[in-house]
């Protein structure tokens, strides 16, 4: 990322920034519930950003359908754009995925991803995203 600055706000000015599902998910490390978010069915070309901090997270070039219900991607536009921690909640060891500018959670990932795209899958809230599409024929960011 060109500018690594962490984006730091107070619990009150992510409330006043986002909505209560938005909050809940990206500040509360929550999750929507499967096949009811904005992007899992989105087909269209462009660039999924953070709902926090507007940084490029994921080209939706590199966007599959997981069946899971949730939009999923092969990698992140940069491997600097998302940071990975352990998730040991609800009894299980996953790996959390966060934006690497503002900590907003996004998801998580899991090692059953499409095979010939290196075997990841970036399971990632719709709440967390803010979706801008492709205007010039380049959803790079």
């Amino acid at each position: 990322m060109a500018d690594d600055k962490k984006i730091t706000r107070t619990p009150e000015e992510w409330a006043k920034l986002l909505t209560p599902q938005q909050y809940h998910v990206a500040r509360e490390k929550g999750t929507e519930r499967a096949f009811t978010g904005a992007y899992w069915d989105n087909h269209d070309k462009g660039m999924y950003r953070c709902i926090g901090c507007g940084a490029p997270l994921f080209d939706a070039n590199d966007k599959f359908d997981s069946g899971t219900g949730w939009p999923s991607f092969t990698k992140p536009v940069e491997t600097a754009s998302v940071e990975t921690e352990t998730d040991r909640k609800f009894m299980m060891t996953r790996t959390e995925v966060h934006c690497a500018k503002c900590d907003t959670h996004l998801g998580h990932l899991f090692p059953d991803g499409p095979k010939a795209a290196g075997g990841m899958r970036y399971c990632i809230n719709s709440a967390s995203l803010a979706f801008e599409p492709e205007k010039d024929g380049s959803s790079r960011g």
